[in-house]
């Protein structure tokens, strides 16, 4: 393909990168509907379910900015195509998972080809288009975010209840077929610099720094997940989370010495920058958890099948979406600060109608209830993202945009893996196979809403007042 392809080309292309991002965002929430019947047909633990979704997002958001910067050093179509192979094939391995072991070995090498995909995919999309036409490219490109979401819990419902839930893996193998033979006719052979590519200093691979930041956070999220057996303060707990801590911070001592590091410390201790990506970390994470907890009280505690879990989770992603969307408007208003202080209170009060629902009553009712409750949740963390996001951008140069970019989405999948597994934690009674109970639902709601609460006082604080003065980079 030429270095300018026609309009038709250019927008086909856009078509299959975009559906390739579909699927790794679909991938996310895919799997919630799920967790029940793969738990009860691999006879799985609550820990290792909590891995089933935590391993994905961990790897995706570990690897994702030396993505990125491979992307850099043997060209986006590479990475594109290598990136999507082992997406494909380790979609495959799951579905075909017969026990924790393999299903979460699946998982993680899907994490890691979405790392290499998806930064890679994107620097195409940003260099393939310009003018008018790059701001509607990268539009469509944000939407994928919430079209993905909502699809996910939808398709997770579909396949689950049908041909079972192996294919909410295999669904992804032949399209990833079709879609590498497809890119590798379309994708421009040039070299495709990343969306940060303009950033000075030269262009090197910081393994180092990836692994330990994915190996510190895996230690974080496995001594977390430990808590909900042996306690906040068994050695099972403190010992991962103090080994993250020293992992985190050799780390940070790393980036500080390396002349190229993953992560550009300058950037990350600006304020403007460091309260964006911790609000995503707390939004990301308060949205997975809420889709994990609601699809075991739905499923093991009201009685209700994928497919009907599915649709009621449909209202709740969608709003995902609309609060997105208000967001983002309001925000070209009243500035990021006051959006995020209120988008973060709707989504306290919508996560504590989901706490009081799940306290024992009439099924139906609180059934409606939890749908409710969280779906104005999701509305407001919604809009959280937004404020997120332009707080972490609106205050960097134009050549910086994409690097924060790539640490805001960093968080996000971090969030995700975090806030799922502080949230099977506290509800872990309620989670064991067999139990019955519901106070585990409720106690894990009311921290959820708690930690909102806590997110929209320090955005208050944090968040820069005023408008954004720039463009959003997406975040997937």
């Amino acid at each position: 393909m030429s270095m300018h392809p026609p309009a038709a080309d250019r927008w086909r292309l856009l078509t299959l990168l975009g559906l390739a991002q579909f699927m790794l965002v679909l991938d996310v929430t895919v799997v919630a509907v799920a967790l029940p019947d793969i738990g009860a047909d691999l006879s799985l633990s609550r820990t290792a379910l909590t891995w089933v979704v935590s391993a994905y997002t961990l790897m995706f958001g570990g690897l994702l900015l030396l993505g990125g910067r491979l992307a850099d050093l043997v060209g986006a179509r590479r990475i594109v195509l290598a990136g999507l192979t082992l997406f494909t094939t380790a979609s495959l391995v799951s579905g075909l998972a017969w026990n924790a072991e393999s299903l979460i070995g699946g998982r993680v090498a899907q994490g890691a080809g979405a790392a290499l995909l998806s930064p890679a995919a994107l620097s195409i999309v940003a260099t393939t288009f310009h003018g008018t036409e790059r701001n509607r490219a990268l539009g469509v490109w944000a939407a994928l975010g919430g079209a993905g979401s909502a699809a996910g819990v939808l398709v997770g419902g579909l396949l689950t209840a049908g041909p079972g839930w192996s294919w909410i893996f295999y669904v992804n193998v032949p399209v990833g077929l079709v879609l590498v033979a497809l890119l590798r006719r379309l994708l421009p052979t040039r070299r495709a610099a990343s969306s940060h590519a303009g950033s000075p200093g030269p262009r090197r691979l910081d393994v180092p720094g990836a692994v330990l930041v994915t190996v510190g956070t895996a230690a974080l999220i496995y001594g977390l997940v430990n808590a909900g057996d042996d306690g906040w303060t068994g050695s099972s707990t403190v010992v991962p989370v103090a080994a993250a801590l020293v992992l985190y911070t050799v780390f940070a001592v790393l980036q500080r010495r390396l002349r190229a590091p993953l992560i550009d410390p300058w950037l990350i201790t600006r304020r403007p920058v460091l309260t964006g990506v911790l609000l995503m970390l707390v939004a990301t994470g308060l949205l997975i958890s809420a889709f994990f907890l609601g699809s075991f009280f739905l499923q093991h505690v009201r009685g209700h099948g994928a497919l009907i879990t599915g649709v009621l989770f449909l209202p709740v992603a969608v709003a995902v979406a609309a609060g997105a969307h208000v967001g983002g408007r309001a925000v070209g208003r009243a500035g990021p600060r006051l959006v995020a202080a209120v988008a973060f209170a709707v989504a306290a009060a919508g996560l504590a109608l989901a706490a009081v629902a799940t306290i024992r009553g009439d099924g139906a009712s609180d059934t409606a209830l939890l749908v409710t409750g969280m779906s104005v949740g999701t509305a407001g963390l919604g809009a959280t993202f937004v404020t997120a996001t332009t707080s972490a951008l609106a205050h960097v140069d134009h050549h910086d945009a994409g690097l924060a970019s790539g640490i805001v989405n960093t968080f996000h999948e971090f969030g995700a893996a975090l806030g799922v597994a502080l949230a099977s934690s506290i509800a872990a009674a309620d989670l064991a196979p067999g139990a019955t109970g519901t106070g585990g639902f409720t106690s894990a709601y009311a921290a959820g809403a708690a930690a909102a609460v806590v997110a929209g006082l320090v955005a208050s604080v944090l968040v820069p007042a005023g408008r954004p003065a720039t463009t959003v980079v997406p975040v997937h």
